[in-house]
């Protein structure tokens, strides 16, 4: 009977530290920096929710710029499979550095769009992308950028509430999303992060 007692106490013990492991991983999973991130969301237009894939740090140099985070309709683990996904996505951006000028994100945008495009593919996608830059003012400490993109109608950017425009083109998101998650991505720690691969 003690020897019961004494394997049901270990066994119920050994469930409570998993349980504690299992929510703490999940509360840091949706968190990083401070800042959080919702584990679905449904984004205005669309009554598909997505979930959070993953999110992680953007580094440049050996600062951490932002928090960014990829929603999804179903969980994915690589670019190819994101690509396969026709419906709702979103990344979500939340500055974490002090100041990212203008300039600094426009640079970033077209490295990153060269770096995962041909000569021919950049072309078509050129005079959205000189307006999808525009958009963007010089980014602070807290401020949040959404980048939705809704079938048929395209990708809508909105800045700290302030929806700015949407620029057209399921080709333009797909490109949009190899910022991140190209062969060229702007950070691997990130792509993989994105794409649940990582912890971060």
């Amino acid at each position: 009977m003690k020897e019961k007692k004494s394997i049901l106490r270990v066994y119920t013990s050994f469930l409570m530290i998993f349980s504690f492991v299992v929510f703490t991983t999940s509360i840091n999973a949706r968190e990083l920096d401070g800042v959080s991130m919702p584990d679905s969301v449904t984004l205005s237009g669309t009554d598909t929710p997505l979930v959070l894939n993953g999110m992680g740090y953007r580094t440049k140099f050996v600062f951490d710029i932002y928090v960014g985070a990829l929603y999804t309709e179903s969980k994915i683990s690589s670019q190819k499979a994101v690509h396969t996904l026709t419906g709702p996505k979103r990344v979500a951006m939340h500055m974490i550095h002090d100041e990212v000028s203008h300039a600094k994100m426009a640079d970033a945008w077209m490295e990153g769009f060269e770096d995962n495009n041909s000569e021919v593919q950049l072309e078509k996608l050129k005079a959205r992308l000189k307006v999808f830059i525009s958009y963007f003012p010089d980014l602070k400490k807290g401020n949040e950028v959404l980048l939705d993109y809704i079938p048929d109608v395209g990708t809508r950017v909105t800045i700290s509430g302030e929806e700015k425009g949407v620029i057209k083109g399921a080709d333009f998101n797909a490109a949009l999303l190899d910022v991140w998650l190209g062969e060229e991505p702007a950070d691997d720690d990130l792509k993989d992060a994105m794409l649940g691969l990582s912890d971060d």
